[in-house]
């Protein structure tokens, strides 16, 4: 069976978007993290390509889309997202977003398109404030941040990508050495001085995921150091249209790590979404 692909790019105002479209039916687009970009989601299109139609693409200012001078601005990012899925002509389509593809994806749904039929956020909160999630997980936010966030500058200084997490890599080396990879395509730019603009977004209240329509399916890592797990169970508790799922033994990059129990989660949610 052949599977159809094509790669291509959408110009924006200030940016060349780079986009790879693969396999053919219903629509699937993946938005990736800080630390990845097209590449991140081989596991996931190998998978679904053969049943759905895979669009992967890098942020603007994340190699091979152009680089801006200063960086990008990511309150930019669900505007190109939409203009892609227009100049695809996709009128139908579901949405994974991992990390910092969360605050490109919620700020795409917030806008209600019709095209969106379901929604999974795995390893975010996006634009959502993890400081304004409902008690008990409120109190956990502290000393959670407190015991992690300290460990991320000895992490790096021993070659380990927090994102990736030392469980990958200690257990699969090769695949952490790839995410390393995928992550240096990115060098100039500065992550730091993203991550300060992204967290500078972070104000919206959890109710604002009142507004999306379609169903959500939050994806947590257990031993996540980037980003709360627990403040998934938070915000899809007062949610009609959202579920949780927790992937034991496995970091921040639960879709990297673990493609099998990730692509078996997303696979059952899209099919009954």
């Amino acid at each position: 069976m052949t599977i159809p692909r094509r790669i291509g790019a959408l110009e924006r105002p200030g940016a060349r978007i780079h986009y790879e479209v693969t396999g053919s039916g219903p629509a699937i687009v993946f938005a990736h993290g800080l630390g990845g970009n097209q590449m991140s989601w081989f596991q996931q299109v190998a998978h679904f390509a053969p049943r759905y139609t895979c669009v992967t693409f890098a942020h603007r200012g994340f190699a091979p889309s152009q680089a801006i001078l200063g960086g990008p601005n990511p309150a930019d990012f669900a505007g190109d997202l939409a203009a892609l899925i227009e100049h695809l002509e996709l009128a139908d389509i579901r949405l994974v977003a991992q990390s910092m593809g969360g605050w490109t994806a919620i700020e795409y749904a917030l806008t209600s398109p019709a095209a969106l039929k379901a929604l999974v956020l795995a390893g975010t909160t996006g634009t959502i404030d993890p400081a304004q999630i409902a008690e008990p997980e409120r109190s956990r936010l502290g000393p959670w941040m407190q015991e992690n966030m300290s460990r991320i500058p000895s992490m790096f200084a021993a070659g380990i990508h927090p994102a990736a997490g030392e469980r990958m890599a200690r257990e699969q080396p090769a695949l952490h050495l790839l995410y390393r990879h995928i992550d240096d395509q990115s060098a100039a730019l500065d992550k730091e001085a993203l991550r300060m603009k992204l967290i500078a977004m972070r104000k919206r209240p959890p109710h604002d995921l009142e507004r999306i329509a379609c169903p959500i399916l939050f994806v947590s890592g257990d031993e996540d150091i980037v980003i709360p797990p627990f403040a998934a169970d938070a915000l899809a508790r007062n949610l009609s249209n959202a579920k949780v799922a927790h992937i034991a033994d496995a970091g921040h990059s639960t879709y990297f790590e673990r493609p099998e129990s990730f692509n078996r989660l997303v696979a059952e949610f899209l099919a009954s979404a």
